[in-house]
């Protein structure tokens, strides 16, 4: 039983890695649904387009400030050991 729910897990993590982003992801597409119930698809299909990008944008930014933490905090461990 244990195998199969790590490979459950394994299966959910190649598609949710980062489970803020897909949040994002998620809220832009039913944001989109809606406008695009509501007016034309042009607009549905701009906010999708911007705000799939924004995200992803702000993600990317997030991990590189993430990895430059990490790897300051190595440095100075490696400094002091």
């Amino acid at each position: 039983m244990r195998t199969l729910l790590a490979a459950l897990r394994e299966l959910i993590g190649l598609f949710v890695d980062d489970g803020s982003l897909a949040l994002a992801i998620l809220g832009i597409v039913a944001l989109a649904a809606i406008l695009a119930a509501l007016t034309s698809g042009l607009w549905a299909g701009a906010v999708l387009l911007a705000g799939c990008l924004g995200v992803l944008l702000a993600n990317v930014i997030s991990a590189v400030r993430r990895a430059r933490i990490q790897s300051a905090a190595r440095a100075t461990l490696q400094q002091r050991g």
